[in-house]
């Protein structure tokens, strides 16, 4: 295929309601995790991340994030059954579901011992090979009870983790899911443009913060956690929460976005000037920007993530030669429902890159203070790669 960008988004933007899953996508991703379940010799999986029971079951509820009242999800060669408190009941009954459903009546204990019963009388009380989903780049809700069930169900074995089946599938996208990340990109990068026409030298950082978010929102995100926009000029922490600091000429602005559509985020670096840039400024924003494209069309499917990070090394040499730089330990990520997800672009990691990936490209170079990043993403495909979200500007934004 040739090698395309995603055009820029519009000035305004609004977008409905995500769309629900099709019901054949859902039934692809059952049919994916059982094949894996049984290439790892797996009876049951338990899922108790959210990203995880949304994937496999498409329910959505506010009550994921109440700690007193956990969800979980039970996936078996042929069952998908999700355990709720009752008072998720009528919400359950609303419409047709692609599950069954055991609703307990309590807290946390009652919701493990109705899930540990439920799975030993449907093996008939048989030991079995059991795993949940506590592993890498997964953030399931811990319980001891729950490990304690599951030891119990599996004969006092080891619990194992499913994070590398899950991975496995989750990783492949659907077209349906690459549009969902395409949509929450047009919905961030239109969100910075239109706040960065009213950012001026003197604004904080929690005043453009706080409108950005705001737009997200007004142009159809349905989530958003919180994201760092942050000024500096040599001292940027890019963890920490925007805070009442002005703008002052000279400073980089450094926004990374995680508003989501569909429940799929939109990981993006943006980055704008205070006052009028330096020639060597505008030469490295080019220069960077440049080879991060460079990478972004020169990935293929077949090379392993280890092959990726070399081919990147040697393109990244050029451009940062003499210059303090970040990125060596890896030049990218996955992405899918979650922020970030496997594969790593670092040389440790030998994952074959295969068609349906996305992958995050953001190579980074700190120099004098200022900061060029551009975070590029990509659809893999078996002739090329799509870009899921408009280039990065070819011209350095500049506040005034």
């Amino acid at each position: 295929m040739q090698t395309h960008p995603a055009s820029r988004p519009p000035a305004q933007v609004k977008f409905p309601a995500a769309p629900e899953v099709p019901r054949q996508e859902q039934e692809l991703r059952l049919r994916n995790i059982r094949r894996e379940m049984d290439a790892d010799g797996l009876d049951a999986v338990v899922l108790t991340d959210v990203k995880n029971m949304q994937y496999f079951t498409s329910y959505r509820t506010l009550h994921w994030y109440f700690n007193s009242r956990p969800v979980f999800v039970v996936i078996t060669s042929h069952e998908l059954i999700v355990f709720v408190a009752y008072h998720e009941k009528p919400h359950i009954e609303q419409k047709p579901r692609a599950f069954s459903v055991r609703f307990y009546d309590g807290y946390v204990d009652e919701g493990v011992r109705l899930l540990v019963d439920t799975v030993r009388e449907l093996f008939h009380g048989k030991a079995l090979r059991v795993a949940v989903d506590y592993g890498e780049e997964m953030n399931g809700r811990g319980s001891l009870p729950l490990i304690h069930g599951l030891q119990d169900l599996s004969g006092g074995t080891p619990v194992k983790s499913a994070s590398a089946t899950l991975w496995r599938v989750r990783q492949i996208k659907s077209r349906f899911e690459a549009d969902l990340k395409r949509t929450a990109f047009t919905i961030c990068d239109a969100a910075f443009d239109q706040t960065m026409e009213q950012a001026y030298i003197g604004i904080s950082e929690y005043e453009l913060w706080g409108a950005m978010q705001a737009q997200m929102f007004l142009n159809g995100a349905d989530a958003g956690d919180p994201f760092p926009v942050i000024f500096g000029n040599g001292d940027f922490t890019y963890g920490r929460p925007a805070s009442g600091r002005k703008l002052t000429s000279g400073d980089y602005i450094w926004a990374d976005f995680r508003a989501t559509y569909g429940g799929y985020p939109a990981d993006r670096n943006r980055i704008a000037r205070a006052g009028d840039p330096e020639p060597w400024e505008l030469d490295a924003y080019k220069a960077v920007r440049d080879m991060t494209l460079d990478l972004c069309k020169s990935i293929r499917v077949g090379m392993t993530c280890a092959d990726v990070h070399a081919m990147a090394r040697k393109m990244w040499e050029p451009v940062s030669v003499g210059q303090k730089w970040l990125g060596v330990k890896r030049f990218g990520h996955g992405g899918g429902m979650d922020l970030t997800e496997p594969p790593s672009l670092q040389a440790s990691d030998h994952t074959i890159i295969r068609p349906g990936m996305i992958l995050h490209v953001e190579p980074k170079l700190e120099r004098e203070g200022a900061v060029f990043q551009f975070e590029e993403c990509i659809y893999m495909h078996d002739d090329g790669v799509e870009f899921l979200a408009p280039l990065c500007p070819e011209t350095m934004l500049v506040v005034r």
